[in-house]
């Protein structure tokens, strides 16, 4: 259906972050907004989940460009969007963030075969410094490793 696959990472918080646990959430939007993610004019870096009154997950900082060809009808960039998962796994993702200060981090905004937008979202548990230099060396030794297994062939 979609030649051009829409995959939007966030490329920032695997490095930042340890994934405790995954989850893919829907997104509530306005036909605006998923026209600018079809276009691919969104990002995730800067942004994280927060709950709000009822128990309702939202993702904050989440930005998506204002659609070209719409017209005073346009969408906000900046504005809170609330994620659609079922209650029980909102309970679960609400105990723990309250309970073991536990944050929720957007990692990938995509679109699936049948054109709506959908977040994976993790649980995730904030990297100290030192966990932070470890993962640079994992990856400085990966990166000598496969040049030595590549120059070896």
């Amino acid at each position: 259906m979609n030649k051009n696959k829409i995959n939007i990472l966030n490329r920032k918080a695997k490095f930042e972050y340890e994934f405790l646990d995954k989850y893919t959430a829907g997104i509530k939007l306005a036909g605006t907004e998923i026209k600018a993610i079809r276009e691919g004019k969104a990002s995730i870096a800067e942004s994280f989940c927060e709950f709000h009154n009822g128990g309702e997950l939202f993702v904050i900082n989440m930005h998506i460009e204002e659609y070209s060809h719409a017209t005073y009808f346009n969408h906000n960039p900046k504005s809170e969007r609330k994620l659609l998962l079922n209650r029980q796994e909102l309970k679960k993702l609400e105990k723990e963030v309250k309970n073991s200060g536990l944050t929720i981090i957007p990692t990938r905004l995509f679109v699936n075969d049948r054109g709506l937008a959908k977040l994976d979202i993790a649980l995730a548990k904030g990297k100290k410094l030192y966990d932070k230099r470890e993962t640079i060396k994992d990856r400085d030794n990966k990166r000598a490793l496969d040049r030595i297994k590549k120059n070896y062939k």
